[in-house]
């Protein structure tokens, strides 16, 4: 199968395209570069050939051929939602419609878009299923529903969309991202044998590790059509939903001899537990395989291999925020998140 993969150069990109070449897949992928700086280790086999392009710059010309389009690139997280929330939904919900819609004109039969259980928003003690009402707290979140409302409609017997509802991802990709909370912790325990919440730690999240979701878009792609059109799973395992400070405790015990101080008093009102039974029930070939203790084991023998100093944890290369503001700063890219002559 013919696959492209947008954001193929970002967290959970570099990691997708490797497993999709090697389950014989023929991968293309097209990134805008805003977080091309970022490599914090090279254990990559091989990449395929990556365009830099922005996906608002895809034309219908650029999809033709393809079998599959994987939606990655968006502006990840809540933090840069807050910054532009105009911008974040100029590119997360028009961008993304807009390049499902040319990916429907140019004849793709498959469209896995990268969504998150951050759609379910407001605590509760309810687990939440996919068949229950979205409530985003953030441009970013907001985002999420919109498309999957606009791109579901675009659904026919030549457009088949999937939805995948990541949980929060975490653990190693040479593209690194510290700004993802158990990646977070692990840094800071790391590089100061301390870690600090902002929060005060009660609320819930669910985690996946990124290989996982990497996966799950790999069963998707090969699943037969009937089993995931138009469907929305959410993506993760059931047994990983845990508290922020459930978190800290767990990364604390992975770095001995670290301390962990709750420094925030509020509560942060994102705060969900989900369901994953329909993603295990429905896709027998997929199953998470690691969990959060995993994953910090992973991260700390990462850093122990690398060496990994404070100045690189604290980079911006790091963090979609500071990555993001450094280039508004240096007016390499303007507030629409467009390149620059001056950066070109």
């Amino acid at each position: 199968m013919r696959v492209l993969v947008t954001g193929a150069d970002g967290y959970i990109g570099v990691l997708l395209v490797q497993l999709l070449l090697d389950r014989g897949h023929d991968v293309v992928g097209v990134d805008a570069g805003f977080f091309s700086d970022g490599w914090l280790y090279n254990d990559v086999a091989r990449l395929p050939p990556c365009a830099k392009k922005d996906i608002r710059h895809l034309s219908e010309q650029d999809l033709k051929g393809f079998d599959a389009v994987v939606h990655l690139a968006e502006i990840s997280n809540d933090s840069p939602g807050r910054l532009n929330p105009k911008t974040t939904f100029a590119i997360n919900h028009f961008g993304s419609v807009g390049l499902a819609r040319r990916c429907r004109a140019a004849g793709i039969p498959r469209f896995v878009y990268a969504s998150s259980c951050s759609v379910y928003g407001r605590g509760s003690d309810d687990v939440r299923t996919e068949e229950s009402e979205p409530e985003p707290q953030t441009a970013y979140a907001t985002c999420k529903v919109l498309v999957e409302r606009d791109v579901s409609s675009l659904a026919d017997a030549g457009f088949s969309p999937t939805f995948l509802r990541n949980a929060t991802a975490y653990g190693p990709s040479p593209k690194m991202r510290f700004d993802l909370v158990l990646n977070d912790l692990s840094g800071q325990a790391w590089t100061t044998n301390r870690i600090v919440l902002t929060s005060d730690g009660t609320a819930w999240r669910p985690f996946v590790h990124v290989l996982d979701i990497c996966e799950a878009v790999a069963c998707v792609i090969d699943a037969p059509r009937e089993i995931v059109h138009n469907e929305i799973f959410n993506l993760g395992d059931s047994h990983e939903n845990y508290r922020i400070t459930d978190i800290a405790r767990i990364v604390s015990t992975v770095f001995p001899r670290c301390e962990v101080t709750v420094s925030g008093g509020h509560r942060d009102s994102r705060s969900y537990r989900v369901s994953f039974e329909k993603i295990t029930s429905r896709l027998p070939r997929f199953r998470c395989r690691r969990n959060a203790t995993m994953g910090a084991i992973e991260l700390r023998q990462l850093f122990e291999r690398i060496d990994m100093g404070r100045e690189v944890f604290q980079c911006r290369a790091y963090t979609r925020l500071k990555q993001l503001e450094y280039l508004a700063t240096t007016q390499q890219v303007d507030d629409r998140l467009f390149w620059t002559q001056r950066s070109s």
